[in-house]
């Protein structure tokens, strides 16, 4: 018997694409590749990480609160049975995918998100290594419904190109994931101490890192991948309740892909590199809407030719107006209020407010020239992985919003926000059944926007998969369209 998720996709004009699914590794194999790949020496170090980080649970409410120890996630993946066993067992998952209303999935890491979050260096590019080689093991009988996403170690450009280059070369990926946001120690803080436990700050590797990042992007290019985020910003500061994880866990991923997406837009890396997609996954699209319009503002008002300078006050004009409508006090201190006309630098005269070296265009590595540039970036170069049940998808598609951007559907299969598999379709088309969004608008959601991020840079993508004729029939649609 069909299931509901089943009958939605029979009613459906085009395939479903899952562009973030997930599945959960299995460790003891993972701790078999580890060990092969950089020994045992790294086995450990990895349960010491482990160890390390569940220093909650050992600890007394005191304890917490005099090392503000942050809550952490309990338990991270559905409880149900044949779920979890899905979620282990590419064979299975590949097995149930139809009667889920699922024909083509990109797999990401469940375990393998923490990777990316590693300090230690070493133990991060092991990592990688590791999980990339069992994953492409794994998951090698069922490329025809699968593509599994390859972890990218980006602490450097190099380490990020050397594992592109194996990843894709040497174990077939087409898709890979990254942290685009790395904490990193601030020099001037990690001066004389362990590195490790230096104050550090976030380098979104596009706008101002100690990294030249251009030969990574540019190798994405060549490889013919997009970009894709899937990291979070659960040590940020502001995300440090120790007894809440909600608190610390809602908006996790839409902050770091905030983040990230502001760097790669004001860094100029899409004016650089036009071709290359980027993909922030995890964090829906309510945050990208509200970027989008407060980047269309700030480029009104702070781009060079949309400066107000402060030399543009008549200060003759501003005494006679404190002369005709001030109080004592203020006409008393009129030559002082002249000297100190901003709020935000008291005491800078307008000569030194309006130094020609220190009015920056902050636009300028973007490129763009017009709100059009900023609508096309958002609409055609960036993409947004969206779950089932975040009814703030809709916002991409209004009409009011000036511009149609690009959501991805996510089943986030695997995780503790899905208790069960056969109800992720269903809960997606709630929206078309409630006309919150179109029959066109839900076939971008679920199948167009995934084809168009993976395939801008590598149109043979979904060759040999059961979607490929499907996608090569969207995208000559999309082509004569344009």
């Amino acid at each position: 018997m069909d299931s509901p998720a089943a009958k939605i996709r029979a009613g459906l004009k085009h395939p479903v694409i899952d562009g973030d699914g997930h599945w959960m590794e299995p460790i003891p194999i993972f701790l078999e590749h580890l060990q092969a790949v950089a020994g045992s020496e790294m086995v450990d170090r990895i349960r010491a990480q482990w160890h390390k980080n569940d220093a909650w649970y050992r600890a007394s409410p005191e304890q917490r609160q005099h090392q503000r120890l942050r809550r952490a996630i309990w338990w991270g993946v559905t409880a149900n049975t044949l779920d979890k066993a899905s979620a282990l067992l590419p064979g299975l998952l590949n097995e149930r995918l139809p009667q889920l209303g699922i024909d083509f999935a990109l797999i990401y890491p469940s375990f393998g998100l923490a990777i990316n979050a590693m300090m230690d260096d070493e133990l991060n590019y092991a990592s990688c290594r590791a999980y990339n080689i069992m994953t492409a093991e794994m998951f090698k009988p069922y490329l025809s419904r699968f593509a599994p996403v390859a972890i990218l170690p980006a602490r450097t450009p190099q380490v990020a190109i050397a594992e592109l280059e194996f990843a894709t070369q040497k174990l077939g990926y087409k898709a890979i994931m990254l942290r685009g946001n790395q904490e990193r120690p601030i020099p001037a803080a990690a001066e004389g101490i362990d590195p490790m436990r230096a104050a550090w700050y976030i380098d979104t590797i596009a706008l101002d890192s100690p990294y030249d990042y251009d030969p990574f992007w540019q190798r994405c290019v060549d490889l013919k991948v997009a970009v894709t985020q899937h990291s979070g910003s659960p040590r940020w500061v502001d995300r440090a309740s120790i007894t809440n994880f909600t608190y610390n866990h809602v908006g996790h991923f839409a902050e770091s892909n905030h983040a990230f997406a502001r760097g790669v837009f004001l860094g100029g890396v899409t004016r650089r590199f036009p071709t290359l997609n980027f993909g922030f996954m995890g964090g829906g699209i309510s945050w990208a809407c509200q970027m989008c319009v407060d980047m269309i503002e700030h480029w009104e008002k702070r781009r060079r030719t949309g400066l107000q300078y402060p030399n543009q006050t008549d200060v003759g004009e501003l005494r006679a107006l404190i002369d005709r409508y001030g109080d004592a006090k203020l006409k008393a201190k009129a030559d002082a209020i002249v000297g100190s006309l901003d709020a935000f630098r008291p005491e800078c005269g307008i000569d030194e407010l309006s130094k020609p070296e220190h009015v920056f265009d902050d636009f300028e590595a973007s490129g763009v020239q017009s709100k059009a540039d900023i609508r096309k970036i958002f609409s055609e170069s960036f993409c947004f992985g969206c779950e089932a049940d975040d009814r703030a998808t809709l916002f991409a598609f209004d009409p009011r919003m000036g511009v149609r951007l690009r959501p991805i559907f996510s089943s986030d299969f695997t995780h503790f926000d899905v208790p069960d598999f056969n109800d992720v379709i269903p809960e997606a088309y709630e929206m078309v059944e409630h006309k919150w969004v179109t029959e066109q608008d839900f076939r971008e959601f679920t199948f167009a926007n995934a084809a168009r991020l993976h395939t801008r840079n590598n149109p043979d993508f979904f060759k040999g998969t059961l979607v490929e004729g499907a996608v090569a029939d969207e995208l000559g649609l999309v082509a004569a369209a344009h």
